[in-house]
């Protein structure tokens, strides 16, 4: 557990799931840099800007906090009553797992995803940049109606995470916008909504694809993706050496796409053996809207499937799955860990049968063999280029 210092006291936070092991923290530089510009006397970002000799921002409105990473932000707001709008399940449960952890009521923080409708009024506006910009445009297109020109709005990143592409979306969704001076590596973005583009209209997504014709069981599938989702333009090339090489078996079996991103690999499965019982799971909201979005596409008629935004095989029962296709991540916003696709292994082994299979896709120098042979007792390859391996796990 870690403890954040903020302008209103001290917070122990940590990330979710929590991990004895993790040195990393649940905030970083940029969070801390928003906080203290929220709570400042003077402003210290940029002494010759418009800012400086001003008191802090004034909270006392609707706030809502947008890419929270893990609840940091949300937790040292929460006397003010903030709205949460995250496309991260495991944010959520971060948020409340450090409001409880600290003492405060869990109903002082008002948690939305990006798929639910977000407040109709906004007077102060806090936005983490996320690595995706079609989410970062997505969620400017949605909130834009809810801004006023009183509103105050305020983006933090890292630097490396704030573009000029970055920029011309706030310039052209809400209005005026310029950034603050660097501090440990993160800066801020202040922008000014203009009266005359309050009222800016829906962004492109979702958007849609037709799967190439050199992608074995997806050839010809319809992708839909909403914004945020990897590679949302085209199908990306783990994604299709995977779809080259999944399992042909059929029958009424129990088949989890776990992470499954737009769903097109449970969606192929689905299409390729109707009597499939199929179950999309991913932490991110608008990825599990997606894969349902794909899978209606393709799909008349189908055996039972489910659809759950959800912490991997968390809610599903101890053997009772037959097959997991699965892609995992290995970056945690910029970390990258092999912590996420451990525990989707570790659960895909307690949610198997025996007999059940998992099968895993990703880039050869990840070495997942190595941690799947450890959990499982055996590991295979299945197929494998100068990039890519296909690897499948048997429960015993």
């Amino acid at each position: 557990m870690n403890r954040l210092t903020t302008p209103w006291g001290d917070l122990d936070l940590a990330r979710f799931p929590e991990q004895p092991r993790d040195t990393l923290r649940a905030w970083d530089a940029a969070d801390e840099y928003l906080l203290r510009h929220l709570a400042e006397t003077e402003s210290e970002s940029d002494p010759d800007s418009e800012e400086s000799g001003a008191v802090g921002v004034d909270l006392s409105g609707r706030v809502v906090v947008v890419g929270d990473r893990w609840g940091a932000l949300a937790t040292a707001l929460a006397p003010h009553r903030p709205v949460q709008i995250t496309d991260s399940y495991l944010a959520q449960r971060a948020t409340r797992a450090n409001l409880l952890r600290n003492g405060i009521d869990t109903d002082a923080v008002r948690l939305l995803s990006v798929r639910d409708t977000p407040p109709e009024r906004i007077d102060v506006l806090l936005i983490r940049v996320p690595k995706s910009l079609s989410l970062l445009e997505d969620q400017l297109h949605r909130l834009a109606p809810a801004v006023h020109p009183g509103t105050v709005v305020v983006g933090a990143g890292k630097v490396t995470e704030i573009h000029t592409s970055t920029l011309k979306l706030f310039e052209q969704i809400l209005g005026p916008t310029r950034t603050s001076l660097a501090v440990k590596k993160a800066r801020l973005i202040f922008c000014a909504p203009a009266a005359e583009r309050a009222r800016a209209g829906t962004g492109p997504w979702p958007i849609s694809y037709t799967v190439p014709q050199d992608a074995g069981l997806g050839t010809g599938l319809t992708v839909v993706n909403h914004a945020g989702i990897f590679c949302a333009e085209r199908l990306d090339i783990g994604t299709r050496f995977f779809l080259r090489h999944l399992p042909r078996h059929r029958g009424p079996r129990h088949v989890v796409d776990l992470g499954c991103g737009n769903g097109v690999v449970g969606t192929a499965v689905a299409v390729a053996d109707p009597a499939a019982r199929l179950t999309f799971i991913d932490e991110s909201f608008s990825a599990v809207a997606s894969a349902e979005a794909t899978f209606r596409a393709n799909v008349d008629t189908a055996g039972p499937v489910e659809f759950v935004v959800g912490d991997g095989m968390a809610t599903v029962t101890a053997g009772s799955v037959d097959l997991v296709l699965n892609n995992p991540p290995f970056h945690s916003h910029q970390a990258t860990t092999d912590a996420t696709a451990f525990r989707m292994f570790t659960g895909s082994r307690e949610a198997l049968r025996p007999g059940g299979e998992l099968w895993v896709v990703g880039n050869r120098h990840l070495g997942y063999h190595t941690k799947l042979r450890r959990l499982f007792g055996n590991c295979e390859v299945m197929a494998s280029d100068p990039k890519f391996v296909v690897l499948r796990a048997v429960r015993r």
